[in-house]
């Protein structure tokens, strides 16, 4: 069964989906080891704490930690999950946002040119930035895309296939 990104009411007449993503899983590393961090934390605090101050330094840490870890580990998954990046054969289409929705679409004949960037970390995990020249806006920059030069390529077949009909 393939899963579309993009409902089918989103879509224009004769528009379907190339690709859709998310930015790549090594984005959520960082968050990762802070949320590991806090739970070492708070598992020390809980073990270094006096046995009748109990049951409520416990509760405490517990509270502590959980108002930690939202910041630090549950809205970068959920910034994660809810950004998105589009191809069709019509447009580019962004997606991001947990409560407020931020969308851009890019027509795919207004891209003048596509190149993508790759730091070391990045080819270690296989992804890489791609960036979109438009014609009239500033580029569009796709950050963390899994295997880029793949999907570089592929955006750079749909250009040339669009102009040349």
């Amino acid at each position: 069964m393939v899963r579309m990104g993009l409902p089918a009411k989103l879509l224009g007449d004769g528009e379907h989906e190339l690709l859709h993503l998310r930015s790549h899983g090594k984005t959520m590393i960082g968050p990762t080891l802070w949320l590991l961090l806090i739970s070492g934390l708070g598992g020390a605090l809980f073990a270094v704490l006096p046995v009748d101050w109990r049951p409520w330094s416990g509760w405490t840490v517990a509270l502590l930690a959980g108002l930690l870890a939202v910041p630090a580990w549950l809205l970068p998954v959920l910034r994660w999950r809810t950004t998105t990046y589009t191809l069709t054969t019509h447009r580019l289409i962004t997606r991001a946002g947990i409560i407020n929705k931020v969308g851009h679409d890019v027509p795919v004949n207004r891209i003048t040119n596509v190149a993508y960037q790759r730091s070391l970390s990045d080819r270690i995990f296989g992804c890489g930035s791609l960036v979109f020249t438009t014609s009239a806006e500033a580029p569009v920059v796709l950050h963390d895309v899994p295997k880029v030069e793949q999907v570089g390529v592929e955006v750079s077949n749909l250009l040339f296939g669009a102009r040349t009909r």
